[in-house]
This record gives C-alpha cells, structure tokens and sequence, in this order.
C-alpha cells in the first residue's frame, strides 16, 4: 500500500497520541493562555510544541560563530594545513571506531 503524500489530507489524520501527566498549576495556565487566544487546549498545546521541537531542531543544526570563528574557518578552508600525523592517526582511530 503506497504511503499517503506529506501534504495529502490523509496524512493530517490525527491518528498518533501523545500523553502527559501535569499538575493542577500547570494545567490551569496552559488552559489560561488557550483562553486567550481563543484556541483549544490541544490546539494551543500542540502548535506550542511543534514551535519548541522546530526550534529545536533549527537550533540543533545551525553552528553559531562569532567573527573571530568565521574568520579562522575561511583561512583555514582557504590555506589548508598540510596533513600530518597525529591528523593521519586520529583519521584511523575514526575509521576503527565507526567502522567506516
């Protein structure tokens, strides 16, 4: 059976679940601020932690260098350093390590 396209309207089903145990102070809040904004509370929850989790990930994945940073990492990618042998040697223990 082909699996549904991303943007398919059978892909939007809401068929996984997620649980989560909160206290009554928690609870109230989080029903506050959907009150708010005139959403549900599963609607407010969820928009809220797909927000976090792509933030996350965004923040994850992108390597933050100050101009000092910048600066040595174009030098070096410019000029690179001959290799040697402590390079030739980390390179193998790698290589053992992963398998690779």
């Amino acid at each position: 059976m082909p699996t549904p396209a991303l943007n398919s309207p059978r892909s939007r089903i809401r068929a996984e679940r997620l649980e989560a145990r909160v206290t009554a102070d928690q609870k109230r809040l989080i029903e506050h601020a959907a009150a708010l904004q005139g959403r549900t509370v599963t609607d407010f929850v969820l928009t809220s932690v797909q927000e976090a989790a792509r933030r996350a990930i965004e923040e994850h994945q992108r390597l933050d260098l100050t101009v000092r940073d910048s600066h040595a990492f174009v030098e070096a990618l410019i000029n690179p350093q001959p290799v040697n042998d402590r390079l030739r040697d980390t390179v193998r223990r790698y290589r053992q390590a992963t398998g690779i």
